[in-house]
């Protein structure tokens, strides 16, 4: 089996690269500088480039597989849909896409409303798919890690109605699984951690697994805007503020039902923050 793996060097990417290539599995990662792509041993770096017609017309040619990650960006669902068209006779078996947590509850948010279109698309598009919609990612906090030392500050706002987070190599997991077993295809799945984690109780987490005061930055998405212009750009800032009054006013839980079936497809449960937190920290020691 071969399979093309798309936004392959990013945090959830790099996961289904590496949980594919486990499983013996020939992989292909789509870059645009394979000259720059940091990629494991035994995957293949492919150049390309999803808003290019030639890139479009040659690279799923050749793939049993695609695991489909478009980045957060104004072009998301253009290369989603690019590439849903392209696939549609390529002779592309299987197409595993990387959805969101409850896409369909706050549509009006691009980082939402892109995937619900996506999916919506790649389910009318006759290609066999596997949705898998993850929560917000504990290994979001690897930004956090000097604000977090140098200041006792858990600064992301992500509210006190908590949001079932996970940890992306249960994404991987479940992604490659979904390539490399039986009776996926035509399924959602929810990817979520085992419990809801608010602002302040993964403040207090960090703070017993740091072994100082963490305190939660607070729901001031104000603040929280003007800061976060300093690093990201305002379009990517104006979406995750909106995105984030969403999950303080509403939050992101898990459905009923939804750990017990992540379960099941992974083989264990799924793993838990403190047991993230903790790796983490000992690792930040070392």
């Amino acid at each position: 089996m071969r399979v093309l793996v798309t936004g392959g060097t990013g945090t959830v990417g790099s996961q289904v690269v590496e949980q594919l290539l486990a499983r013996g599995v020939d992989v292909q990662v789509l870059t645009r500088d394979p000259a720059k792509a940091r990629i494991p041993a035994g995957a293949t770096a492919v150049a390309g480039n999803l808003l290019e017609v030639a890139t479009l017309r040659k690279v799923f040619t050749d793939v049993d597989g695609v695991f489909l990650l478009n980045a957060v960006s104004p072009t998301e669902s253009q290369e989603a849909l690019l590439a849903i068209t392209a696939m549609r006779g390529s002779g592309v078996k299987h197409v595993v896409y990387l959805s969101v947590h409850h896409a369909d509850t706050a549509p009006w948010l691009p980082h939402f409303g892109a995937k619900v279109g996506i999916e919506a698309a790649l389910k009318a598009s006759g290609l066999a798919y596997t949705i898998l919609r993850p929560d917000n990612f504990f290994q979001n906090d690897y930004w956090y890690k000097d604000v977090m030392q140098q200041y006792g500050v858990y600064p992301q706002p992500i509210g006190e109605v908590g949001t079932s987070r996970v940890d992306v190599r249960d994404i991987g997991e479940a992604a490659a699984i979904a390539f490399t077993q039986p009776g996926h295809a035509g399924q959602v799945y929810d990817v979520v951690g085992p419990e809801v984690l608010n602002g302040t109780a993964i403040a207090a987490v960090w703070s017993e697994v740091l072994g100082k005061p963490i305190a939660y930055g607070g729901n001031d998405l104000d603040a929280w805007e003007a800061q976060a212009l300093s690093m990201l750009p305002d379009w990517m800032v104006f979406d995750f503020r909106y995105m984030y009054a969403h999950f303080q006013e509403a939050g992101l839980h898990a459905a009923p039902g939804a750990v017990e079936r992540l379960t099941t497809l992974l083989g264990h449960p799924p793993r838990s923050f403190r047991a993230f937190a903790e790796e983490c920290a000992a690792a930040w020691r070392a």
